[in-house]
């Protein structure tokens, strides 16, 4: 008798893949860009630039902005959103205060900071996810 071990997923079973969506809510004007970042790393959220496997969008804000990350495999992300009303491509701040929108999955609160990665993460199975983002300005 011969007994084969194999690896998951070494007998061409996929990953599990769901589409992950957004629609971002309070926009204070359609000017700009919305600057999106899905990730699941915790140590470079919210600011993904640091990780080459998070998923980023660029989407005008003009009328209803809806976020598509696609398919992604099951696991635990967070989202994290930028109205940046001037395209420059990056969040304005003055003396570290945002001047333009932000925004967190699960409407992660705000204080003294930007949200853990814990506080606007959620999970992603076999089913897809949507949901709803609001936009918040401090100036």
């Amino acid at each position: 008798m011969i007994l084969a071990l194999c690896a998951p997923g070494a007998m061409g079973a996929a990953a599990v893949q769901s589409d992950v969506s957004a629609s971002v809510t309070g926009l204070r004007s359609h000017k700009g860009q919305v600057l999106a970042c899905l990730t699941t790393n915790p140590q470079v959220f919210p600011n993904c630039d640091k990780d080459p496997s998070a998923r980023k969008l660029t989407v005008p804000a003009t009328g209803d902005v809806k976020l598509d990350f696609g398919p992604v495999p099951e696991g635990r992300y967070a989202i994290s959103l930028v109205h940046d009303e001037n395209g420059n491509g990056k969040l304005d701040t003055a003396l570290m205060i945002p001047r333009e929108g932000f925004g967190f999955s699960r409407d992660a609160p705000v204080r003294m900071g930007p949200p853990r990665f814990d506080k606007a993460a959620f999970d992603v199975g076999a089913e897809n996810t949507r949901m709803a983002i609001k936009m918040r300005y401090l100036l």
